[in-house]
């Protein structure tokens, strides 16, 4: 890995570079530590998503929080970056994305700051959902100003850290967020989990606007904004009956706006195809839309990122509210599942002689095989759990994971043309996203439901929060037969372009 060259004087404003000249032969000379700053802030993102689980029981009972409250500290932040990656992405084209980036910095940090002063539920959401905002503009802007920075030969190195600031805040988040809410530092209780974030936040402003090249805006470049609205209008149609139809006792109007989400995504498709036959900007390419592979794909990586985020949502709820675990306890309980996923994407380089389709299938296989063992342990606990009985069976679901997920994307972009490249990897991070908001509603949806229906029978306990974990993993079996159906149906072809998997984010 090339280092930095010396600065003989302090650090002045980084000058203006093309995008040709970032991809020559001779390349920002600051590329590395321009490149630690951006990673410094792609892993305050990521942290973000994993810390704030082991934290939301502690966030139900200090602030008298609904189910479906709880849900949408989670379901938002990450509905709000899904909708935002692409016309972000795009507005990094419009206005340069540099500035983009900093502004995307300064909107996420400010968010962290309201977060952390939140008096309430209703305002921690609000300002959870400027928080994904904030995300959604600073993110994609990381990687397309490391491909401008770096020459094709570096561009490997450089992406590896991508994958590597992946795993280790997957690793560290929950062990971070219940060492934080253990010390209570303050008497502030949970907070620091979101007011950790200014001090990194302003670092990563000062040093980005020093260190960060400029790259010039894109002319001519637009956003699809009738696309936008539609798209936000389809998710939203989806998610919100399904977040809150239980607290509402499932009226009339959440089947109304369920079955509303088709015609609105129709009206999506056509809108895409107008604006491709007029040659205007489309938030998700029609010729993305025509391909077999690409759309089963998409489909199939939607269904196998649901699973995650609902299910650790409701296992810190199992552990912390029904066997009266802290926060860090909980955090550690799940530690060895990122480990897993970490050391599977260490490991991952040396697999790449195995086709990617099997290396699929294995990978979805172990984590069927290690959630079905884990379900299994689950229920037979009684009065007291062994956390220790359910860590190789977390370790062996990570691991599964961590196998499937470089392979499964690669996959779903094989076929895609070159001058799609771009768009077809920014929409599927996006539909990937999306599926993490579905799982998050359907899982919940699932185990609050169950603990509803026992209290009502009066039944009570720590095996009512069993029977609601077993009951949510169900969902996740589904999924996966899903998922091996979707790979097996899929054509295998050549890759397009190696670029597309070392270029891809895994978040």
């Amino acid at each position: 890995m090339q280092t930095d060259q010396p600065a003989a004087a302090p650090l002045a404003r980084a000058k203006p570079i093309s995008a040709e000249a970032a991809a020559a032969q001779h390349p920002y000379p600051k590329r590395w530590t321009a490149l630690a700053v951006m990673m410094l802030a792609n892993f305050m993102n990521l942290l973000d998503v994993t810390i704030v689980n082991v934290a939301l029981p502690s966030l139900q009972s200090e602030l008298g929080a609904t189910s479906s409250q709880i849900e949408w500290v989670v379901a938002g932040y990450v509905l709000v970056f899904a909708l935002g990656l692409l016309p972000f992405g795009r507005l990094g084209d419009v206005r340069g994305k540099k500035q983009v980036f900093i502004a995307g910095v300064a909107a996420f940090t400010f968010a962290s700051l309201l977060c952390g002063m939140a008096p309430g539920i209703g305002s921690l959401v609000a300002a959870r959902l400027l928080q994904g905002a904030g995300a959604a503009v600073m993110t994609p802007q990381v990687l397309a100003i490391a491909q401008m920075m770096f020459p094709p030969k570096e561009r490997a190195a450089a992406f590896s850290l991508f994958g590597l600031s992946a795993g280790l805040a997957s690793v560290s988040g929950p062990i971070l967020g219940g060492w934080l809410i253990s010390l209570d530092v303050l008497g502030l209780g949970w907070r620091p989990i979101f007011l950790i974030n200014i001090p990194v936040g302003i670092v990563t402003i000062m040093l980005g606007w020093r260190l960060i090249p400029s790259l010039p805006p894109k002319p001519g470049i637009k956003n699809d904004f009738g696309g936008i609205v539609l798209a936000a209008a389809t998710i939203f149609c989806v998610i919100f009956p399904l977040i809150e139809g239980r607290s509402f006792g499932w009226p009339l109007w959440c089947f109304v706006m369920l079955a509303i989400a088709l015609p609105v995504g129709l009206a999506f498709a056509l809108w895409e195809r107008r604006q491709h036959r007029m040659g205007g900007p489309e938030l998700l390419p029609v010729p993305l839309m025509k391909n077999r592979n690409y759309v089963i794909g998409s489909l199939m990586t939607a269904t196998f990122f649901s699973t995650l985020p609902g299910f650790f949502l409701i296992f810190a709820m199992f552990l912390q509210q029904g066997y009266g675990l802290t926060p860090l306890q909980s955090g550690v309980t799940t530690v060895p599942f990122s480990v897993g996923i970490f050391v599977a994407s260490l490991i991952s380089g040396r697999l790449g002689n195995v086709t990617p389709r099997i290396r699929v299938i294995v990978g979805v296989v172990m984590v069927i095989v290690g959630m079905g063992l884990l379900r299994a342990e689950i229920q037979t606990v009684g009065e007291t759990i062994d956390r220790m009985a359910l860590l190789p069976w977390f370790l062996l679901s990570g691991l599964g994971m961590g196998i499937a997920i470089a392979p499964m994307f690669q996959l779903v972009l094989a076929g895609v043309p070159p001058q799609d490249a771009g768009a077809g990897s920014g929409a599927l991070q996006a539909i990937q996203q999306m599926g993490s908001v579905l799982g998050i509603a359907i899982v919940s949806e699932i185990f609050f439901s169950d603990l509803v229906r026992n209290a009502a029978e009066g039944l009570t306990g720590k095996a009512v929060y069993a029977e609601g974990l077993a009951l949510g993993l169900i969902y996740n079996f589904v999924a996966y037969a899903v998922v091996l159906v979707a790979v097996l149906s899929m054509q295998t072809t050549t890759p397009a372009s190696k670029r597309l998997e070392q270029a891809l984010p895994i978040e």
